[in-house]
C-alpha cells in the first residue's frame, strides 16, 4: 500500500470516530433529553369532589356524613403529598396540564399516578 491511500484510510477513521464521539456527548451531556410530566389536577379534584357529594347526599346516618367528611379531610392531607412525590417517582419536573400550551415528544402524563397515590389509604 502507499503512503497516500494509507493516510487517507486513517483520516476518514479518525473523522469517523470523532463525529461519534461528539454525537454520544451531545446526545449524553450537552443536551440530555428531558421528559416533562404533566397532571390534570383538576380532573383529579373534580372526580374526589363529586365522590364526596354523591356521598354526603346519599348519607342517611350521622355516621355516614361524618364518613364522607373524613374521606374528604384524608383527600386534603394526601394530595400534597402525592404532588410533592411526583418528581421524585417519574425523575422529571411536573407541571400542570393546563399550563402546557400543547403536546410534547417526551411529555409523560402522571394524572393516573396521581389519582392512585390519593385513592390509596
Amino acid at each position: 500500500m502507499t503512503p497516500v491511500p494509507q493516510l487517507a484510510t486513517h483520516g476518514l477513521i479518525a473523522i469517523l470516530v470523532t463525529a461519534c464521539a461528539l454525537t454520544g456527548y451531545d446526545r449524553l451531556v450537552a443536551q440530555p433529553r428531558q421528559i416533562i410530566g404533566v397532571v390534570d389536577l383538576a380532573e383529579v379534584y373534580r372526580a374526589k369532589e363529586d365522590e364526596f357529594t354523591r356521598r354526603l347526599t346519599s348519607a342517611r346516618t350521622e355516621e355516614e356524613r361524618q364518613a364522607a367528611l373524613d374521606m374528604a379531610r384524608a383527600f386534603s392531607r394526601q394530595l400534597p403529598a402525592a404532588l410533592a412525590a411526583l418528581p421524585a417517582e417519574c425523575g422529571c419536573p411536573v407541571m400542570l396540564k393546563s399550563a402546557v400550551a400543547g403536546p410534547a415528544p417526551r411529555m409523560v402524563d402522571l394524572t393516573a399516578l396521581l389519582r392512585q397515590r390519593v385513592e390509596a389509604p
